[in-house]
């Protein structure tokens, strides 16, 4: 009787067939990428009040969606390194593609609701907001480029290593993307607020005061209840606990910083904040005292509210002229509902404002208060400090854009020397007033975007070492001036919509500064 033949040999592995591999995800995944880098470009600058409202709407649920890719990532990663350290010699284990195809989804959803939020309002020229959301795209472009890569992996049976190399890259560019984003929201120090001094040590940073004594371990100078500033040691706090996350300088809703008591004054898009000496005309008690339910009570729903006697102290303060210097015992005698609410306050209530005034500079001098208060005396919101304890200026002519000529801009050069920013867009200056500039060495960022200035302004913007923000959109800037930019090495932005520049010439500025972004509207 016939015997089966045996194989003496293991069949050869089936050659993958070409019309099964993964064209079609290949060719969407690379239109999404093309998508999401185009995108920046082709909506342009963010105005929040020209976007309407459905963009603020769909922009407001970027919040909850981010996490939705972060916890697939992570799984994912958890997965690669399990088949990375769990698997016999020899052997090959794969992760499944859903994980990696649901994961690359969802972050281009969020990183589009993402955008919307950043061109709904209030965070216009936000450099961190602007990083995060550069960061945010680079998350999902290589997101989308991991998804081809590992669905090209699983296909052909390849080596995995470049696909691994690659995924936890991402991970790295996910990280720095959700860390501004948390910066955004909590602020810069929210991770180090609570670290042991060793790890404070560790970073760079200051160590926390031992109870009683200074950092250098002399004992402080007990403060009586009647001596401390109401502002500074009791109002101010309650705003950094209930309201700085949403109003201070990494983002400003509706445009109002609280973290500052001259942005308190100044007010937002819907005008002054406070009202001093009443507080029931104060739109910031106006809106605390809202139903909970109404979209305009404030803090918005999921933030902390005020405690009770925390809004009888600010009551009081507003009622009591809303002065930034009094003291306690300089507010007069202290109704018995103020008294209560001091009695609740906790010991260590002032020293929430600790490592912020750490940040800040030793304050403007005399002099430089002087002139500041004589020019927002003739032109108010034209220029104000960068903080309250700053000496850095901040110009800007939103509010007096066609009537702001070389002869007024002139009567601001007293405080050029203290300018880190300004913003003359629209405005009808000319060369003469850039040539001003020249004593403001401290300028970092300088908005020139449809005024008259020529190559002629271009002499004096590269002797300001250290601008790092360049707008020039719709001037009659040319080649031969923009070529000149190439002598500020720190320059990170430069924005030359609208103008007579020639793709050849951005090609060679953009050799000569690798660092800068150059937009172009293109």
């Amino acid at each position: 009787m016939d015997q089966p033949i045996q194989e003496s040999a293991a069949a050869p592995a089936p050659v993958p067939d070409q019309k099964k591999r993964p064209w079609a995800l290949t060719v969407f995944g690379l239109a999404a990428i093309g998508g999401l880098v185009a995108m920046p470009f082709l909506a342009g600058p963010p105005d929040g009040d020209k976007m309407p409202d459905m963009v603020r709407f769909l922009g407001h649920f970027h919040p909850v969606l981010l996490h939705l890719p972060i916890g697939v990532f992570s799984l994912i990663a958890l997965q690669e390194i399990g088949a990375i350290f769990l698997r016999k010699r020899g052997e090959r284990r794969e992760t499944p593609l859903f994980p990696m195809f649901f994961g690359a989804i969802s972050c281009i959803v969020a990183v589009i609701a993402g955008f919307l939020l950043y061109h709904g309002g209030g965070y216009e020229g936000n450099e961190l907001a602007e990083r995060h959301l550069w960061g945010g795209l680079a998350f999902a472009v290589a997101s989308v480029l991991v998804l081809i890569v590992k669905a090209w992996t699983l296909f052909s049976a390849a080596n995995q290593a470049f696909y691994r190399l690659l995924f936890f890259s991402n991970m790295g560019i996910m990280s720095f993307a959700s860390h501004d984003g948390a910066s955004i929201t909590h602020g810069s120090d929210y991770l180090t607020t609570f670290a042991p001094d060793p790890i404070r040590k560790l970073l760079g940073l200051p160590v926390k005061n031992k109870k009683g004594t200074g950092e250098g371990g002399t004992e402080e100078k007990v403060v009586s209840p009647e001596q401390k500033v109401v502002y500074a040691d009791i109002i101010a706090p309650i705003f950094e606990n209930r309201c700085n996350q949403c109003h201070k300088e990494e983002k400003s809703k509706g445009k109002l910083r609280m973290d500052t008591y001259d942005m308190l004054i100044k007010g937002g898009k819907e005008g002054p904040s406070i009202e001093p000496g009443s507080a029931e005309k104060s739109n910031i008690i106006v809106r605390m005292s809202l139903p909970l339910d109404e979209d305009e009570h404030m803090p918005p729903d999921g933030k902390p509210e005020p405690e009770p006697h925390e809004v009888v102290l600010i009551k009081w303060w507003l009622d009591g002229g809303a002065d930034p210097k009094k003291t306690v015992g300089e507010m007069g005698e202290i109704p018995a509902p103020v008294k209560e609410a001091l009695a609740k306050l906790p010991s260590n209530h002032s020293a929430v404002m600790e490592e912020v005034a750490a940040k800040k500079a030793a304050g403007p001098s005399d002099d430089l208060k002087l002139k500041l208060a004589e020019l927002q005396k003739e032109f108010p919101n034209a220029v104000r400090l960068e903080a309250l304890q700053s000496s850095n200026v901040i110009f800007t002519a939103v509010s007096m854009k066609k009537s702001l000529d070389d002869a007024i801009f002139a009567k601001f050069s007293p405080l050029f020397p203290q300018l880190v920013e300004a913003d003359l867009s629209g405005t009808i200056i000319t060369d003469a007033s850039v040539a001003k500039l020249s004593t403001a060495p401290e300028l970092k960022k300088l908005r020139l975007a449809e005024t008259a200035i020529t190559d002629a302004s271009i002499d004096t913007l590269v002797k300001l070492g250290k601008l790092e923000s360049l707008n020039l959109y719709g001037t009659k800037v040319t080649n031969a001036g923009v070529l000149k930019l190439a002598a500020l090495p720190g320059l990170k932005s430069l924005y030359l919509w609208q103008t007579d520049v020639s793709p050849e010439t951005i090609t060679e500025l953009k050799a000569k500064l690798p660092n800068c972004d150059i937009v172009t509207g293109i």
